[in-house]
Parts: C-alpha cells; sequence; structure tokens
C-alpha cells in the first residue's frame, strides 16, 4: 500500500505540536484542545477523502483544509497571547501542508 503523502504529513505534524500543545495548555487549556482537535480534524478528513470519490472527496478535502487554516490561526492565537514563542519547524511543516491542501483542494 502507497502511503498517502497529505495525511503522513498530517499525522508528522501531530506529532511536532505535541509539545506545542503542552506548552498552550499551561496558558489556555481551551484553545490546546481546540487546536488538537483541528488538527486531527485534518488528518481525520484526509483519511476519509482518500477512500471516497467525486463531490465527496472534494468536500472532506475541503474540510481539512479549513480545518489546517484553523490549526495556523490557533496557533498565531497562542503566540499573540504569549503562549509560543517561534514555531519554526512545526511553521514550515505547515506551510508544505498548505500547498499539498491546494493542489488537493483544486485539482479537477
Amino acid at each position: 500500500m502507497v502511503p498517502f503523502l497529505a495525511l503522513e504529513l498530517a499525522l508528522q505534524i501531530i506529532a511536532e505540536l505535541r509539545p506545542v500543545i503542552a506548552a498552550v495548555t499551561r496558558h489556555d487549556p481551551d484553545l490546546a484542545r481546540q487546536i488538537r482537535r483541528a488538527a486531527s480534524s485534518v488528518a481525520l478528513n484526509l483519511g476519509e477523502g482518500s477512500e471516497r470519490s467525486g463531490k465527496d472527496r472534494a468536500q472532506h478535502y475541503r474540510i481539512a483544509a479549513g480545518s489546517h487554516r484553523e490549526v495556523v490561526t490557533a496557533l498565531r492565537v497562542a503566540t499573540a497571547w504569549g503562549a509560543l514563542g517561534e514555531l519554526r519547524e512545526v511553521a514550515l511543516l505547515l506551510d508544505r501542508q498548505a500547498a499539498i491542501l491546494f493542489r488537493l483542494t483544486h485539482s479537477r
């Protein structure tokens, strides 16, 4: 079975977010839960979408893209509140994920 790169990247991002979520939890447990749910939603929707077809597949990928934006925005909020410093490694992975999700949601 060939791995689905988008899903593998989503799982890698979740692993990288574990210490980030721990840091956010100390400042804002609700925001940490929201980041966790949104990051999980990206992976879960990519996994489900990969087994669907047509408009149904596209809808799952659009949901994953929306959840991705939620993760990015929540991390920016946490940074603005002073709960986080610079997230260089995670930011690079999230940029890569954004590009992949763009391709998945804009392919014909």
